[in-house]
């Protein structure tokens, strides 16, 4: 099984790689020739890789940044750098280690008395592990930060999104999840043998379902999970060092793996795709192989929503 996803994982990739260039020849570059001067966008993971392009296109455009990252003096290098090049001083800088339970929901809630609004919530961060590990709280970190995480951003930012205009909520997915079916019993990794691009697989699954689930109980928000290919970001390079090398030449730039996230974040043509769905290349496609066995039922879906919401209230302040 774990020589089969890994195969996949490297045909995926194979696949993909020159589909943005293909791809771009029908992007509509209106769409994203925006002011957003008005809007707070709030990105995790916002230091390096996807979420630095993202957090670099946006403040360019006028929006007020949030960054949420682990390390603070990368975040705040970065956070010069950006006000260096796009002459937005709006951009802040917030410190906070995703696997930390507790402090996510401290942080979230602290988040919605600090701020009067926030327009967009984009979970970028991510990490992908070469074996297991816990968290102070015991639970596993990949499942802490990838699912948990996201999340509890998600259900304590909720009250705060609704009140503000056009809100959306966008997550950075993996097309390693098409070969993932949705788990519903123990959602984190077991002890014993560890595989780490399996583990972040059934964590991004579990993030599509999250999205077609939130979708669905709050209207008003668009939800949306999108794919930027594989791009050439620390995590891939550290987590996954032979496919790496190997297909170095093939992977895309950060900008252009945050092109889909920049578009699904400020155009209007986004918003009239249905919300909780799944994208790639400014394009919504299915979240499932053809003849795929990875579909779950909505049983299943609400079951899995249900443990999330357990879990996530177990660690909640009071």
């Amino acid at each position: 099984m774990a020589r089969a996803h890994s195969k996949g994982v490297h045909d995926c990739a194979t696949r993909l790689w020159s589909a943005f260039e293909f791809a771009l020849k029908n992007f509509q570059e209106k769409d994203v020739e925006v002011s957003v001067a008005s809007r707070s966008f709030l990105i995790t993971g916002a230091n390096s890789g996807i979420g630095k392009a993202v957090a670099m296109a946006l403040a360019k455009k006028g929006g007020t940044i949030h960054m949420v990252c682990r390390n603070k003096d990368k975040a705040e290098e970065t956070r010069s750098e950006i006000i260096k090049e796009s002459g937005n001083k709006e951009v802040y800088v917030h410190v906070l280690d995703l696997s930390e339970t507790k402090k996510v929901w401290e942080f979230a809630e602290g988040f919605k008395k600090r701020y009067k609004t926030l327009n967009v919530l984009i979970n970028n961060a991510g990490c992908m592990l070469t074996k297991r590990e816990v968290n102070t709280e015991g639970l596993e970190k990949s499942f802490a930060i990838n699912s948990l995480a996201m999340y509890i951003l998600i259900k304590s930012l909720v009250p705060m999104l609704e009140k503000s205009p056009d809100p959306r909520v966008i997550t950075v997915t993996s097309g390693g999840m098409l070969v993932q079916k949705l788990r519903t019993g123990n959602l984190q990794s077991q002890r014993g043998r560890y595989d780490g691009t399996m583990v972040y697989a059934q964590n991004k699954r579990q993030q599509v379902v999250m999205t077609e689930q939130f979708a669905k109980a709050h209207p008003s928000i668009h939800f949306s999970v999108m794919h930027p290919g594989w791009v050439d970001t620390p995590l891939i390079a550290n987590a996954m060092p032979d496919f790496y090398r190997s297909m170095k030449e093939r992977l895309r730039t950060p900008e252009q793996g945050a092109d889909t996230v920049v578009w699904l974040a400020v155009s209007e043509a986004a918003v009239t795709n249905p919300s909780g769905r799944f994208f790639q290349d400014r394009r919504m496609v299915s979240a499932h192989l053809p003849l795929a066995w990875t579909h779950s039922s909505q049983l299943e879906d609400e079951k899995f929503m249900s443990v999330m919401e357990e879990i996530a209230k177990s660690f909640q302040p009071h």
